[in-house]
């Protein structure tokens, strides 16, 4: 009689990987629940709670408001996460509706090859310095190491027109 073979830790975390990542392209915009020009300072709040610091600032002569959760109060995997609140839309300025979100991930949870699997190839690749980035027209631009392996940060922001 043949046992089933045995499936390592590491063979389930890729398995549930693949299948998180095969639905990511859907919500390139997004990351946690929070949307750029969709998600409310209300709505992050009740995902996140209350932020480890907040900021407030002018930005083009509107009231904006930045969350930083650092520390412990940052999600796993992240050395902090940062959110702008304060968007003009063509109804007019919105400061409670999510600008853009930043994450600064610790070093190793998003490889060049994560992100690729995760948000697919992107519309553009640029460098900053002797870095390169990504841009993806559904409001995401990653910056990598000088090597080009880590991504350093994830900008996301809402989706940017055609060039």
């Amino acid at each position: 009689m043949r046992t089933p073979p045995v499936r390592s830790f590491a063979a389930r975390g890729l398995a549930i990987a693949m299948v998180l990542l095969a639905i990511a392209p859907a919500l390139a915009a997004e990351w946690g629940s929070i949307a750029p020009g969709k998600s409310t300072i209300e709505s992050v709040r009740a995902t996140y709670g209350q932020p480890t610091r907040q900021n407030t600032q002018k930005v083009d002569g509107y009231d904006t408001t930045e969350w930083l959760y650092e520390g412990d109060r940052a999600p796993r995997g992240l050395q902090r996460l940062a959110v702008d609140f304060g968007l003009l839309t063509p109804a007019g300025y919105r400061p409670d509706l999510v600008r853009t979100m930043r994450l600064d991930p610790v070093p190793g949870v998003f490889t060049r090859e994560t992100v690729l699997l995760g948000w697919g190839k992107p519309h553009r690749v640029g460098k900053e310095g002797d870095a390169p980035l990504f841009f993806y027209q559904d409001g995401l631009v990653v910056f990598f190491d000088k090597d080009g392996w880590l991504a350093s940060r994830l900008l996301f922001t809402p989706p940017q027109p055609n060039p």
